[in-house]
């Protein structure tokens, strides 16, 4: 599997990938990627790639010709899925990820800046409108590297089975609460219960905390969980 970052700021990408699980996975050859400047396909002598919007309105827009161009350059991105980060995308989901990777295809990300990119970019070439939550940043590169996290983690041989199975959100619950040594810090004390060694009891304590801690700060995914039953 393949990503591909339609970016004007390749270092921030690159600084990224080469780190920790996702830069250990890269160097297994478990995916690969490329980073394409979108500023290198721009016809303008300044190699300008912004312009203000039609009708008015604050701020610049990334025009259309550039980011055609890069996209167009990457061989067979015809069969490639083409993803566009925005506000105005679906939320991306732990079900997403998995999904993404177990299909396999290659992903274009093209990565907007400013008030965003000229919408018939969207029209000839986008699959995949992607938001990471209701918030708005400053570009897409970090959207696409957070969602290239949770598809990479998700790609066979990167984590452990059990390791994905027991993360937040698998059979929508949010993961239990977690201690490691010493078994006193500033006066908490680890759960007895994890101290214990008694194999059972500590799994049921662990599903039972993740219940409470799923009603307490995410009761919509409780919901969910439970709509699906219905249906």
């Amino acid at each position: 599997m393949k990503f591909y970052f339609l970016t004007l700021f390749p270092e921030i990408i690159q600084t990224y990938l080469d780190e920790s699980i996702i830069g250990r996975a890269h160097e297994k050859g478990l995916f690969d990627y490329e980073i394409i400047n979108i500023r290198d396909f721009s016809k303008d002598k300044h190699k300008k790639v912004d312009d203000y919007p039609y009708g008015g309105g604050p701020g610049m827009l990334m025009t259309a010709q550039p980011i055609a161009d890069a996209v167009r350059s990457v061989e067979g991105y015809e069969d490639k899925r083409v993803v566009y980060l925005s506000p105005t995308g679906k939320t991306f989901t732990q079900a997403e990820a998995g999904s993404i990777a177990k299909d396999g295809r290659d992903i274009i990300f093209i990565c907007g800046h400013y008030e965003g990119i000229d919408q018939r970019v969207i029209d000839l070439f986008v699959d995949e409108l992607y938001s990471v939550g209701d918030f708005v940043v400053t570009g897409g590169e970090l959207p696409a590297l957070l969602i290239t996290d949770a598809v990479v983690r998700n790609i066979e041989g990167v984590l452990p089975k059990d390791s994905l199975e027991n993360e937040s959100f698998s059979q929508n619950l949010l993961e239990h609460p977690q201690y490691t040594r010493p078994e006193v810090f500033e006066g908490l004390k680890v759960p007895e219960i994890l101290l214990s060694g008694h194999h059972q009891k500590i799994e049921d304590w662990k599903k039972e905390t993740s219940l409470k801690r799923t009603e307490t700060l995410r009761p919509d995914l409780l919901e969910e969980s439970l709509g699906e039953e219905n249906e």
